[in-house]
């Protein structure tokens, strides 16, 4: 009886209908990778370490399109004491590379609340094309007068720096 009803010829063309359907939407509503930038920021700021008397600031991105294996990734940091951006350079590229993280060297002259200029760019690895660029920046909550002059702490163990000014703190 369901012989009469389903016959074979008529499942196999409702079924390649029904793919090449699908098959439609699915194209027109893909993303095309080409269409994504290659980096995502996901993450940034300012990093106070009072215990060795040290503060930099940096980000966090994901790779979201394939970069050609040995690109540069340049990051320039507005220096917060006025000077020259501090340009830092990573070379990176292929499959494997899924995240990474770039700093500042050590900063001083941070200000609460103002916005530090960072400047990224990607370069092919013969440095002759730039393939993408991104500005950002990053706010600290706190002016840099949380990081004494001097570390606290000095070695591998943390032990008490004779040469730091005393704590006023308990």
């Amino acid at each position: 009886m369901l012989d009469r009803v389903f016959s074979l010829k008529g499942v196999l063309t409702t079924a390649g209908v029904l793919l090449a359907v699908l098959f439609a939407i699915g194209w027109m509503t893909r993303e095309d990778p080409a269409d994504k930038p290659y980096l995502r920021i996901v993450g940034g700021g300012f990093i106070f370490n009072y215990r060795v008397a040290d503060a930099f600031y940096g980000f966090t991105a994901i790779v979201q399109r394939p970069l050609p294996t040995g690109s540069i990734v340049e990051a320039s940091f507005e220096d917060p004491a006025g000077g020259a951006p501090h340009v830092v350079r990573q070379r990176i590229g292929g499959p494997e590379m899924t995240r990474f993280a770039m700093r500042s060297p050590p900063v001083r002259g941070v200000k609460a609340s103002k916005p530090y200029q960072v400047a990224i760019r990607i370069l092919d690895r013969e440095e002759r094309h730039v393939l993408w660029t991104h500005q950002t920046d990053f706010r600290s909550q706190l002016d840099d007068s949380v990081v004494p002059d001097q570390p606290l702490t000095i070695g591998p163990g943390y032990a008490k720096n004779p040469q730091a000014a005393p704590s006023t703190h308990n």
